[in-house]
């Protein structure tokens, strides 16, 4: 198998690991900002570190970046900053595993993502994919609260903050990709290169965010380091992981094969957040793993 599948499964795993423990730290200690922020601030440092220890070690350049670097980055960095709190905040709303199939509706808005931002086409056999996942959607966000018509149930909180996180996770691995094509050197370096300047770009813009609204936060987010350094390093493992298959393959196979996550955060939710499943979710699951089959095969 190529080497972009090893690195998406990777990726997956990493990301479950981090996404269970913001869920710990958002619902014990920290607010949604501060779960988000301690993602960056504990990743940002170690990996700078590396960067400049590779640098000095090789005696290698850093390549120019230019204006439309800078634009896609900042791009995929922003969007992926309120996408990462919209699922934190959602975790509030539903169980884990719900949590995260929500926000992986992203494998069918990368499609139109791409096109928007990239020019990609989407066929007919995509087309299909999408509409099953539409289906999908429907069933997940029906979480008995709320009666009446169908589309009510998609203006709940949770079916927003699900179905935005997607829309913004879309966005943000379609701007990754493209600022990582601009940077003149092997994949790997250009992975790591893009995933140092946008994480710090992160790092230093919620960190600003925090310091002008929320101080208290900041203290927050260092008196939970044993925790949050874990997720700091958990998402800098998986974030090297996305940004590298992000460089080797379409950012579209890349989040349909990411899909595996679900399956590992549904045993996140049984086994260790001892969360119950409806039928309803593990059909609504069901019907989203096809979408995301169809959508592998179409593409």
């Amino acid at each position: 198998m190529s080497l972009w599948i090893y690195v998406t499964v990777a990726a997956a795993i990493f990301q479950t690991l981090r996404f269970m423990l913001q869920k710990s730290l958002s619902t014990t200690r920290l607010s949604a900002a501060g779960a988000t922020f301690s993602r960056f601030a504990y990743s940002a440092p170690p990996l700078l570190l590396l960067l400049a220890a590779y640098l000095g070690v090789t005696g290698t350049a850093l390549p120019a970046l230019g204006p439309a670097f800078w634009a896609y980055a900042l791009l995929g960095g922003t969007t992926q900053i309120f996408a990462t709190l919209a699922v934190v905040l959602l975790f509030k709303e539903r169980n884990f595993a719900v949590g995260i199939t929500f926000k992986k509706t992203e494998v069918v808005q990368t499609a139109l993502a791409g096109f928007l931002l990239l020019g990609e086409g989407v066929s007919t056999g995509a087309l299909l994919a999408i509409l099953i996942g539409l289906a999908a959607v429907l069933l997940l966000s029906h979480s008995g609260a709320t009666s009446g018509a169908w589309w009510r149930h998609l203006t709940t909180r949770a079916s927003l903050l699900g179905l935005g996180s997607g829309v913004l996770f879309a966005f943000s691995a379609v701007g990754y990709r493209a600022a990582s094509l601009q940077v003149d050197a092997v994949a790997w370096q250009r992975a790591a290169l893009t995933l140092a300047v946008v994480v710090t770009l992160q790092m230093v813009s919620m960190g600003l965010w925090l310091v002008l609204r929320d101080r208290a936060e900041l203290r927050a987010v260092w008196a939970a380091r044993r925790v949050a350094v874990w997720v700091g390093l958990t998402s800098l493992g998986g974030s090297f992981c996305w940004f590298l298959a992000f460089t080797l393959q379409n950012a579209a196979y890349v989040n349909a094969l990411g899909q595996i996550e679900m399956v590992f955060s549904l045993l996140a939710s049984v086994l260790f957040f001892r969360e119950v499943i409806t039928r309803r979710e593990l059909l609504g699951m069901a019907l989203l793993g096809l979408s995301i089959l169809l959508l592998i095969l179409a593409i």
